[in-house]
């Protein structure tokens, strides 16, 4: 059995999608468009076939997304090495993204970095 697909409703569609793309090298599908409900949705692929569904509705209820709450708190990226989980992050902190920790060694022995998307989503990079 695999996770098909993890899907995230988002504020602002477009700026989501450009972010997995630019620093995560996703691959967007097509924009998925129902007018009578006004739901639009991307599913983004990864290298190695993860998927990523970012969807968007006018009139979404939007929830507290601190990290010390039930529900999914992060998603998380393995980049291949140490010098990459640095060197994503610093080009994240370079470009205005808030790092919310690491890069570090965690007491149960990872290497990451966290950092917070365009709308404040927490986001992991590890080895």
């Amino acid at each position: 059995m695999k996770i098909e697909h993890i899907a995230l409703y988002v504020k602002d569609l477009e700026r989501e999608k450009d972010f997995f793309e630019k620093y995560f090298g996703a691959a967007a599908g097509s924009l998925y468009h129902n007018p009578r409900t006004e739901f639009r949705s991307y599913f983004l692929t990864f290298s190695d076939g993860a998927r990523l569904e970012l969807m968007h509705r006018p009139g979404f209820q939007e929830i507290d997304n601190a990290a010390a709450r039930t529900g999914f708190i992060h998603l998380a990226f393995s980049v291949g090495s140490k010098e990459q989980v640095d060197s994503l992050t610093r080009q994240l902190k370079e470009d205005g993204f808030q790092v919310v920790s690491g890069p570090r060694t965690t007491g149960d022995g990872y290497y990451e970095s966290c950092i917070l998307d365009p709308e404040h989503n927490q986001i992991e990079i590890t080895v």
